[in-house]
């Protein structure tokens, strides 16, 4: 018998001083089975960091054709595709050909790093892809913000991030561009 993914609900307030973007997200979001706890978390601050009504979860690790996060717009043309992790740079190329913006959240303070050098000069020519890395200590600390039912507070300013929850656990996140 198969597992099957956890539920949570997540509500995040989003206040972003670097885009003026402010709002609320109520997501319903499934942790599949083979996913960690700290990427489950490190796909809601995806959402948090390019918040926005129209981005959306997506089925995530369930699906080989589909990115973590996206936007689409009124004619089903991706707008913004979100990765996840350590992608092949030839999923990366597919979706900078599909979307108009790719953003990949890599992680990993030992895989990343030989991962980026790898592909650097592959990812660095597609003009539309960002790449972030998320430190490992980061990700840790997320994990003690997870809960079934989720209130959470998302502030960002200068380029860093501070999430909260609703008994009052802060957390500092400090994203480091690697390709913008």
């Amino acid at each position: 018998m198969a597992i099957s993914a956890t539920i949570y609900k997540v509500n995040i307030n989003v206040a972003d001083m670097d885009r003026h973007v402010y709002l609320d997200g109520q997501h319903t979001v499934a942790c599949h089975p083979s996913e960690t706890l700290q990427r489950f978390m490190l796909r809601v601050l995806a959402w948090g960091l390019n918040a926005d009504t129209d981005l959306q979860f997506t089925k995530g690790v369930s699906s080989a054709e589909e990115p973590d996060l996206w936007t689409k717009n009124l004619v089903d043309e991706i707008e913004l595709w979100v990765e996840l992790g350590l992608p092949d740079e030839k999923r990366i190329r597919k979706a900078s050909h599909r979307a108009k913006k790719v953003i990949v959240y890599a992680y990993g303070d030992h895989a990343a790093p030989v991962w980026w050098q790898a592909n650097k000069a592959k990812i660095s020519a597609l003009k539309n892809v960002s790449v972030v890395f998320i430190r490992d200590e980061s990700l840790k600390s997320l994990e003690q913000l997870v809960e079934r039912s989720m209130q959470l507070q998302l502030t960002i300013e200068s380029e860093q991030a501070w999430l909260s929850d609703q008994h009052g656990t802060s957390i500092t996140i400090v994203p480091e561009w690697w390709q913008r």
